[in-house]
């Protein structure tokens, strides 16, 4: 009876983990889209326009280690509540944001951005290591979270699909026009914030360690993996979000051959393609997961991204292809359809399904063998989740000087680095550390 009743709790747990998994993507890939907002209605550079997503992740930077602290001590389900209520109250900022005058809505909104971000970072801190400790770790854990990582996809298909119907009619595009998006994400905040309330969600690691938090940052630095894997983190999140997130700038670019001829909502539909793939990819790594090693998913994923990329990078734009999307008609009516499009977005969408399943597996091979480290170990891998950020506007600050097509050279950089850490950084030479 009492095993059948962990059980039970634990399925709670997990489906409100995976709910988390999707609240996070929701919010965080709203950052992207509305760089093609910021930059019709403030007449900025695409580096300008990033800015609302780099103040995302740069929350990251801030709140990583306090992160670890808060979790430490107040535990997963009170951490979880106060991840949704900053949530909500970063979202109300970016909704404010639209209300007020012209002179000060940018910077509310990169406010609203950022107070987000801390929201994003305390949740990931909770859904990562809750979800690969439900699952019993190893091949099971990765499972478990890259099947939270397709409801997370699927958010992310969302959110630009839904942002470029807003705003694909419009000549010059507001924050106004994206109010639904900014009620549903309000609206959603409040409901799981009612259900985390009401539900009992059991703790992995209850456990109180003795030792200081600085003893703890020292002891999880010493894994050379876990650094490696750290920084693979960082590197991670800044491809994953640059290649979508510079492909819509182009795509959206009125001012650029290429974007002129796509337009704001076949664009905003082509990247929802990109996370649609991630969706795709995390199924499948979810349903590989316990059969293949994380080690040997990381490895294919990495080399073939790399060889898409190289593709993107060189491939002419002039060259067109196909893609099957939602189009929206002169009347208004969304259909189903085939778009003209440079066969470098077709490229550079097809590696959703490389980074679907990488950080699984970037964070299942850095916390191997961590033990009591593990929940500090998650504050700093929060902590440089702010890649998400720094790495796109890096990307798209090359794009401003070189050209869209060239500021993937950023991106393929990355991609050498992961296909690094899948070979040799992920193996951990430090065993003889004890961590019980």
């Amino acid at each position: 009876m009492k095993n059948q009743t962990k059980q039970k709790s634990n399925v709670v747990a997990i489906i409100m983990m995976i709910i988390l998994f999707g609240m996070i993507s929701f919010v965080t890939n709203l950052a992207a889209p509305m760089g093609v907002v910021l930059k019709e209605q403030f007449e900025v550079s695409n580096f300008l326009g990033l800015l609302g997503n780099m103040a995302n992740f740069v929350a990251y930077a801030v709140m990583g280690i306090p992160g670890g602290f808060i979790l430490q001590r107040y535990g997963y389900k009170k951490t979880a509540l106060l991840a949704v209520g900053v949530g909500f109250v970063g979202v109300a900022v970016q909704f404010l944001s639209g209300h007020v005058g012209e002179n000060s809505a940018f910077a509310v909104y990169l406010l609203g951005a950022f107070i987000a971000g801390f929201s994003m970072c305390l949740l990931n801190m909770v859904v990562n290591p809750m979800l690969n400790a439900l699952g019993g770790g190893g091949n099971k854990g990765n499972q478990l979270i890259q099947l939270g990582g397709s409801f997370n996809s699927l958010m992310a298909t969302f959110t630009p699909t839904f942002v470029g119907i807003l705003i694909g009619a419009t000549v010059r595009a507001q924050i106004t026009d994206v109010f639904p998006v900014l009620y549903i994400a309000m609206g959603v905040f409040a409901l799981v914030f009612l259900v985390l309330l009401m539900v009992s969600i059991p703790e992995p690691h209850t456990e109180k360690i003795s030792e200081p938090m600085g003893g703890l940052l020292k002891g999880a630095l010493k894994f050379r993996h876990f650094v490696l894997g750290a920084i693979g983190i960082f590197i991670y999140v800044g491809v994953e979000v640059g290649i979508p997130g510079t492909l819509n700038l182009w795509l959206s670019d009125a001012t650029n051959p290429q974007g002129a001829e796509v337009g704001k909502t076949i664009a905003g539909f082509v990247v929802g393609t990109y996370w649609f793939l991630m969706l795709i990819g995390r199924l499948l790594g979810a349903a590989l997961g316990s059969k293949i090693s994380s080690r040997a998913m990381l490895t294919v994923a990495s080399s073939v991204g790399l060889v898409l990329l190289l593709l993107g990078v060189f491939m002419s734009p002039e060259i067109k292809v196909s893609l099957p999307v939602l189009q929206r008609s002169d009347a208004g009516a969304l259909s189903f359809g085939l778009a003209n499009v440079p066969i470098n977005a077709m490229f550079f969408v097809l590696i959703g399904l490389c980074t679907s399943i990488m950080w699984g597996g970037i964070f299942n091979l850095a916390v191997e063998g961590l033990g009591k480290y593990l929940q500090v170990a998650s504050g700093i891998f929060m902590t440089l989740v702010c890649g998400g950020g720094i790495l796109p506007a890096i990307q798209s600050w090359v794009a401003d000087m070189a050209g869209y097509q060239l500021s993937y050279w950023v991106v393929i950089a990355g991609f050498v680095y992961l296909l690094f850490y899948a070979l040799v950084g992920s193996k951990n030479v430090n065993k003889e550390i004890v961590v019980k």
